[in-house]
């Protein structure tokens, strides 16, 4: 079974620059496993729905 993710926290307010110079900003870092989350999300609905309609039939 795959590791169920927690949602990320964005990063607090004086955890970034603002500068533009870091590679990678945190906020990349915090869309980067926002988008993995997500994506999960997704399928575990997915699955869940498809569970559901098999238990209906």
């Amino acid at each position: 079974m795959t590791k169920l993710l927690e949602k990320p926290s964005p990063p607090a307010d004086d955890d970034c620059c603002g500068g533009g110079a870091c590679n990678p900003c945190v906020w990349d870092h915090y869309y980067a496993e926002r988008k993995k989350w997500r994506l999960q999300q997704v399928e575990l609905k997915a699955v869940e729905a498809q569970s559901n309609s098999q238990a209906k039939d």
